[in-house]
C-alpha cells in the first residue's frame, strides 16, 4: 500500500488595518473576496499595531500579510509590519497593501519589502490573481 500524496495546504491570509483608520468596508470586500476564491482569511479588525499585526501572523501561520491602510500613513505603517515580522523570524511572510497610495510612494514601499500595492478600483479578480501568483504556501 502506497501513501497517498499530501494535500496542498490552503493560502492563510492575514488581512489587517494597522493604525488608527476607521475605513474597513475595503477590507471586507477583499477578505470575502479571498475566502470565496478559497484560501483561508484572518481578519484582525481595527486599530491594529504592527506588533499586534505581526503577532497575529506568527500565531495563525499565515502566507501573507494583507494591511488596508486609507489614512495616509502607508509609508511608516507598511515598513514597521515587516520590521515586527522580521522581529519575529517570519520575514518570508509577503505583505500586500490596498489603498489611497499615490503612485510616488510605490518605489518606497516596494524596497521597505512591499510585494503588492492595489488602490482603489483594482478589480477583486486582479487582487486573488496577483495572490495566487505571488504568496508561496509554507511547508
Amino acid at each position: 500500500m502506497t501513501a497517498a500524496a499530501p494535500t496542498p495546504r490552503t493560502l492563510r491570509i492575514l488581512m489587517a488595518k494597522p493604525g488608527l483608520d476607521g475605513h474597513d468596508r475595503g477590507v471586507k470586500v477583499i477578505a470575502r473576496a479571498l475566502r470565496d476564491a478559497g484560501m483561508e482569511v484572518i481578519y484582525t479588525g481595527l486599530h491594529q499595531t504592527p506588533e499586534m499585526i505581526a503577532a497575529t501572523a506568527v500565531q495563525e501561520d499565515v502566507d501573507a500579510v494583507g494591511l488596508s491602510i486609507m489614512s495616509g500613513a502607508h509609508n511608516t505603517l507598511c515598513p514597521a509590519v515587516i520590521a515586527e515580522l522580521e522581529k519575529r523570524d517570519a520575514g518570508d511572510i509577503a505583505v500586500f497593501v490596498g489603498g489611497i497610495i499615490p503612485d510616488a510612494d510605490f518605489d518606497r514601499l516596494r524596497a521597505a519589502g512591499v510585494t503588492g500595492i492595489f488602490t482603489p478600483g483594482t478589480p477583486l479578480d486582479a487582487i486573488i490573481e496577483w495572490v495566487r501568483d505571488n504568496v508561496r504556501r509554507k511547508a
